[in-house]
């Protein structure tokens, strides 16, 4: 029997969970669940703010844990192995995304906590594709939020070939801001820090920016017109993007990984006569994610974090509902 955590409806409080996995599949691993942080991402889920819960729910994504147990066909882990699973437990490993070494778009990829128990827990399963052996040197403590929001803000600087040459900018200094700006630095870029606080303007110079810049600022938004190769929002609420827009230079980009729902209003001028472009993308495949870890290993890029215990869990909900959390919360077993 596997111990979880569950909420058995949207918003409620999570409860103690105890469900029997049943039999190991042959290309599955089981996990012995040591660190799981709490995104963003498992407060939408519990309060079903994207209408896809399944209840009862166990919540975690981000998991640091040992291999208890492994299926007959999994030839790349062992038991004992120190790995770690993100938002994806699954990929259909047939259709041309998966093929193409593109797992993290499968349209048919099974989330770690969608219709499917997560990390809140004592062990975790899945598909060992998903799962990913930590390299020598990494913080396991706080090596969980790599798997989400680590990967999240990485995977930008390989799909768009992000030169160290460039100059760009990270709107948001929170939990997926900070840990930009650490990658951002390390990879050689000319780093800028879009904040609205001035308390983090400190911070955010120490965690790897070379300037900041106050979002607040009309002035010194507009004396940042045709600064950035790329701008990378962080935030999950709607700003006047035209602005940012004037920011870019010809051909850069404004990328969004910051899950807001509003609608985007966009001007198309600015970006017709300076050929700019506006997207957005899902963490990252199983490779890109390994290239992130060791990345992260050389260059000792940590999210910041708090600890809870995982019987705290709903008190450590509500303390990143607060928006209090610096940066990242990481559950201990």
């Amino acid at each position: 029997m596997i111990h979880a955590y569950a909420a058995f409806e949207a918003g409620k409080p999570l409860q103690p969970y105890e469900y029997d996995p049943g039999v190991l599949g042959s290309n599955e691993v089981e996990i012995d669940v040591d660190f799981c942080g709490i995104c963003h991402s498992d407060v939408s889920m519990v309060e079903n703010e994207w209408g896809i819960s399944q209840f009862p729910l166990v919540p975690g994504h981000e998991v640091v844990g040992t291999i208890a147990a492994k299926g007959q066909s999994v030839t790349h882990l062992e038991v004992g192995d120190q790995v770690g699973l993100g938002w994806h437990a699954g990929y259909c490993m047939t259709c041309s995304d998966c093929l193409s070494g593109d797992h993290n778009m499968c349209a048919n990829a099974e989330g770690t906590i969608v219709s499917h128990h997560g990390g809140f827990a004592d062990k975790v399963r899945a598909q060992a594709t998903t799962v990913l052996k930590l390299p020598e040197g990494l913080d396991l403590e706080s090596a969980g939020p790599l798997f989400c929001g680590g990967i999240t803000v990485f995977n930008p600087l390989i799909q768009f070939n992000i030169k160290p040459t460039d100059s760009v900018a990270v709107i948001g200094i929170g939990g997926l801001g900070h840990m930009a700006l650490q990658f951002f630095n390390a990879w050689g870029c000319q780093v800028t820090a879009f904040t609205s606080s001035e308390a983090k303007t400190k911070e955010a110079l120490e965690l790897g920016a070379h300037q900041t810049i106050n979002s607040r600022d009309s002035d010194a938004l507009e004396a940042a017109a045709g600064q950035f190769d790329l701008v990378l929002s962080t935030v999950n609420v709607k700003l006047d993007w035209n602005k940012y827009i004037e920011t870019l230079k010809t051909r850069g980009r404004l990328h969004l990984v910051g899950a807001t729902l509003e609608p985007l209003d966009l001007q198309l001028f600015p970006m017709l006569m300076g050929q700019r472009s506006v997207s957005a993308s899902p963490v990252g495949s199983p490779a890109n994610i390994a290239r992130m870890l060791e990345f992260a290993a050389r260059h000792d890029i940590k999210p910041i974090i708090e600890k809870f215990r995982l019987d705290q869990v709903n008190e450590a909900f509500e303390h990143l509902k607060s928006g209090q959390a610096r940066y990242r919360i990481v559950l201990t077993n």
